[in-house]
C-alpha cells in the first residue's frame, strides 16, 4: 500500500490528508501542536481549522516526524511557505530516499525568490524529478462540504506524477489532472494570491464588478509575463492552476486573500486584517517576494506593485487605486 506523510495540520493539510487516506493511501498527519494531533488521532476531528469535519479513522497523526516519515513514499509539505526552509532542514535526515516531495504551498521566498519546489530541492539536496506541486482551485470549505473539486498534479517525472494522481484520486468528489510545467502550476498559485488580494480591496471599496474584471484579467496577463520569462508554459495559465485557481481566488468568499483585502479596503490596517484572519494569507508576504522576483526579470507588474505598496507601505487604497487607473494607455498584451 502507497504511504504518505502529511505535514502541516493546518485546513489545507488536514484536508489533503483526509482526500489521500480516503483515495486508499495510508496517511499520517505531523502538527506541532500536541492538542490537535491528539484530537485528530483519537477523536478524527480538528476542531481548530475543520470544526465539525469528521476525519478518517485510518488518518494517523504524530508530533514525531521520524514516525510520520517511516516508510513513507510521499512526503506532502502544507507548512507557511516562509517557514519550509526552517522546517525541512529539521525533518531532511529522517526524508526517506526514494519518497517524492510534494508542495502544496503557494508562496515565493523571501530573500531568495525561489518557488517552493526549488526551497525543496536545495534543502534536502534531491533533484527536481523527485519533488512534485499541487495547485489549483482547491477552496477547503466546499471540499470539505463533499462538494467536487479538481486540481493539478505538477511532476517533470511523469511517473512520479501518475503515483501521486492515483494516491489523491478519489471520484466522484476529487480529480486530479497532470502537467510536467511545474514552474508555470506553482507561479500561478502563487501569484494569483496576490492579484486575490487586490480583488478584495476593490471590492472592499465597493468599486464594483468592472473593477474586479479588470485587476483578474489584467492580473493574468502579469502572471503570465512572469512566467514566460521563467520559462513556464503559456497554457499552463489558461488551466486550473492560472485560471482556474485565479478566479476561485478572487471571486469566493471562502478565499483567504480576497477577504484579508476586503477588510482592508474596508478601513482596516493592516495589525487590525492580521488579528481577524486565523490562518496564513500567503499573499501578505509573498507579494514582496513576486516583486522582487519580477524587478530581477525586469517585468512589469503594476497590480503586485500597488498591493505591496498598500499591504507593506502604508499607501491608501483609495491612491493606489488612482495610481493604476492613471496609467499610460497602452496595447492590451
Amino acid at each position: 500500500m502507497t504511504k504518505a506523510a502529511v505535514f502541516g495540520t493546518g485546513s489545507w493539510g488536514t484536508t489533503f490528508a483526509m482526500i489521500m487516506a480516503r483515495a486508499g493511501t495510508r496517511t499520517t498527519l505531523w502538527g506541532r501542536r500536541p492538542e490537535i494531533v491528539e484530537a485528530i488521532d483519537r477523536r478524527h476531528e480538528n476542531p481548530d481549522y475543520l470544526p465539525g469535519v469528521t476525519l478518517p479513522e485510518t488518518l494517523r497523526a504524530t508530533t514525531d516526524p521520524a514516525e510520520a516519515l517511516d516508510g513513507a513514499d510521499f512526503v506532502v509539505l502544507a507548512v507557511p511557505s516562509q517557514t519550509l526552509r526552517s522546517n525541512l532542514v529539521g525533518w531532511k535526515p529522517d526524508l526517506p530516499s526514494g519518497a517524492v516531495l510534494v508542495s502544496l504551498m503557494k508562496g515565493v521566498e523571501l530573500g531568495t525568490t525561489k518557488r517552493m519546489s526549488e526551497v525543496i530541492c536545495e534543502v534536502a539536496e534531491v533533484p527536481q524529478e523527485r519533488v512534485a506541486v499541487v495547485s489549483g482551485p482547491n477552496l477547503v470549505g466546499e471540499i470539505m462540504r463533499g462538494q467536487p473539486a479538481a486540481t493539478v498534479v505538477a511532476c517533470t517525472d511523469e511517473r512520479a506524477m501518475e503515483r501521486l494522481q492515483e494516491a489523491c484520486h478519489l471520484p466522484p468528489w476529487f480529480r486530479p489532472y497532470t502537467n510536467p510545467d511545474v514552474v508555470g502550476v506553482e507561479l500561478g498559485g502563487a501569484v494569483k494570491n496576490v492579484i486575490a488580494l487586490a480583488v478584495g480591496v476593490a471590492a472592499g471599496m465597493g468599486l464594483g464588478d468592472n473593477v474586479g474584471a479588470m485587476l483578474m484579467t489584467r492580473g493574468l496577463a502579469e502572471i503570465s509575463r512572469l512566467g514566460e520569462v521563467l520559462g513556464a508554459d503559456p497554457h499552463t495559465f489558461a488551466g486550473l492552476a492560472g485560471m482556474g485557481d485565479l478566479i476561485a481566488s478572487c471571486t469566493s468568499p471562502l478565499a483567504r486573500n480576497r477577504t484579508f483585502g476586503m477588510n482592508l479596503g474596508q478601513g482596516m490596517t493592516l495589525a487590525e486584517a492580521t488579528a481577524a484572519t486565523k490562518q496564513t494569507v500567503e499573499g501578505v508576504k509573498s507579494c514582496e517576494s513576486v516583486l522582487e522576483l519580477a524587478r530581477k526579470h525586469d517585468v512589469e507588474m503594476p497590480i503586485t506593485e500597488v498591493v505591496v505598496a498598500v499591504v507593506h507601505d502604508g499607501m491608501p487604497p483609495a491612491e493606489a487605486g488612482m495610481l493604476l487607473m492613471s496609467r499610460a494607455p497602452r496595447p492590451e498584451r
